[in-house]
């Protein structure tokens, strides 16, 4: 295993400001911590599994020992580094806020694949991830052997689709806000955090009466404040759509049909302006399709993987 820059060590997770899902507290730590020390600071990455290297990241998630849910599909058959961003977690935080964009955030990436000694990668991003996964592909597709976003988009999307969540004509934007207000408070004991994460993730499942068997395992993370009010503010200028023709690397975007927070036309918009996309839609999903719907998403992705393992096959 290639850590020859990474130093390992048993942290003490901090619990405030958890977006918890399911009673985690009696439960083994699956993931190892490790710290990767690069030219552009220190990051606080996790890894488990096996086989090709795969990244997954998000752009105001705060991650741990417990995981996630997007990044356990891919542990059977890669080895998948979840890696925190400045400001996430025990990573190094920003010296100036301009490190927070993301085209930022693809050189921090970028000095960890390095670090690692990794020629080249998987990048695999859900919603904000699907966004930053756009701006990586079109500024380093030579380093990824691939690109996965799911329920992503390549610009501002919030106030251009009343579809959206987020946009102010949604039924259920303003309740919305005030979950994603509430699990800013640092002070927000465990029973209520845990009632508000939960509703507001409901809003965001086709079946949302299926939530306890989607959210099963014992997976609690933290939101990044700090990075999540920068996304706010830069998302609003937020359009790379004309430069998605210079995406090479191989890419797969997948989405659920009724998708609140990305909905599905950024998604096609998405498929449409990058060479060669493939595009796989659930007609059953909302904004989880890999839970909503997990053993048609792993056809795809397994099926696409095949295809990319074939192109790279010193790294299958």
């Amino acid at each position: 295993m290639r850590m020859k820059k990474v130093r390992e060590y048993q942290s003490q997770v901090s619990y405030s400001r958890l977006i918890t899902y399911g009673d985690w507290r009696d439960e083994k730590v699956t993931w190892n911590q490790n710290f990767v020390e690069t030219d552009r600071g220190t990051f606080e990455v996790f890894i488990k599994g096996e086989g090709p290297p795969l990244c997954v990241t998000h752009l105001y998630s705060e991650f741990n020992e417990s995981g996630d849910y997007f990044a356990d599909i891919f542990s059977e058959s890669h080895t998948v580094y979840l890696v925190n961003l400045r400001e996430a977690g025990r990573s190094d935080c920003a010296k100036a806020p301009h490190e927070l964009f993301m085209i930022e955030t693809v050189f921090d990436l970028e000095s960890i694949r390095v670090a690692l000694q990794i020629s080249q990668w998987v990048f695999a991003g859900h919603s904000t991830g699907g966004m930053l996964a756009c701006v990586y592909g079109i500024h380093a597709s030579s380093s990824l052997n691939a690109l996965i976003a799911v329920g992503g988009a390549a610009r501002e999307y919030g106030s251009s689709s009343p579809a959206c969540i987020y946009h102010k004509e949604h039924p259920d934007h303003y309740i919305m806000q005030d979950y994603i207000e509430a699990l800013k408070d640092p002070s927000l004991d465990y029973e209520k955090r845990q009632f508000i994460s939960t509703e507001r993730t409901k809003l965001s499942l086709y079946k949302p009466e299926q939530y306890r068997n989607y959210f099963d395992k014992s997976i609690h993370k933290k939101m990044a404040a700090t990075r999540m009010d920068f996304f706010a503010r830069e998302i609003l200028q937020f359009d790379v759509t004309k430069q998605l023709h210079q995406v090479t690397a191989p890419t797969l975007i997948l989405c659920g049909k009724h998708d609140v927070q990305c909905p599905v036309v950024f998604s096609e918009e998405m498929a449409r302006e990058i060479p060669k996309a493939q595009l796989a839609i659930f007609n059953e999903s909302n904004h989880y399709p890999f839970l909503e719907e997990e053993q048609a998403f792993m056809e795809v992705i397994d099926e696409f993987m095949d295809t990319v393992n074939g192109l790279f096959p010193n790294q299958a």
